[in-house]
């Protein structure tokens, strides 16, 4: 096992009970979604000074409308969260997404195969539908769990969500192989940066929420 896989391991038991421990305490859950958003938010605001360094006002633009979504977007987290109801359903797309992010390394490193875009060299077709099955799955698995029945459209629930973090992962990929960077950051040991974690998320927890709200 390599160094750095020791580390993303470690790294990901440390987020993995951060989150637990966001699920159970309020004050926890806005702390975390603070440090989350301002952290996200100065190395995106790098990215963009890269990429558009030339291009003041475009680059005005593009960092004034992350930080307006980053701002709604952990803003309705913490004001939904505040039901149990919504706070259980949010939880359930977010490990989702984290389920998909599994499935795509886990297909992807046994069955490897064709490449799925150049704008990331190292996804693959299989490590995609490993992301699908592997969200698609949880999502069905918990809610049989809770509800002790199955909903069919949770299938596409779980579809939904998975393709939702590829396109987002996808597209902050494009933004790092622009402006040349491996990583967004190197806060996270293993893993790089914040937006390196929540890439996906910032596009699938949303609309994964909101297809599950329609059954639900």
């Amino acid at each position: 096992m390599s160094k750095n896989l020791k580390k993303r391991i470690k790294t990901s038991i440390l987020l993995l009970l951060i989150l637990f421990l966001s699920f159970i305490n309020f004050y926890a859950l806005t702390y975390f979604l603070l440090i989350t958003g301002v952290l996200s938010i100065l190395e995106f605001l790098e990215i963009a000074n890269i990429i558009f360094k030339k291009k003041q006002i475009k680059k005005l633009l593009i960092n004034i409308i992350f930080i307006i979504y980053i701002f709604f977007f952990f803003t309705l987290f913490i004001m939904l969260s505040n039901a149990l109801y919504f706070k259980i359903l949010i939880f359930i797309i977010l490990l989702s997404c984290v389920a998909s992010d599994i499935g795509g390394l886990v297909f992807g490193k046994i069955f490897k195969g064709p490449k799925l875009s150049k704008i990331s060299p190292n996804k693959t077709v299989s490590g995609a539908f490993g992301s699908i099955i592997f969200s698609t799955i949880f999502i069905v698995f918990i809610i049989y769990y809770l509800t002790q029945s199955f909903e069919p459209l949770l299938i596409g629930v779980g579809l939904i969500t998975s393709i939702s973090c590829q396109i987002g992962d996808l597209f902050f990929s494009f933004l790092k192989r622009k402006s040349s960077l491996k990583d967004t950051g190197n806060f996270l040991p293993g893993h790089g940066g914040v937006l390196d974690r929540i890439d996906g998320m910032l596009l699938g927890l949303p609309i994964g929420l909101l297809s599950l709200l329609i059954i639900y």
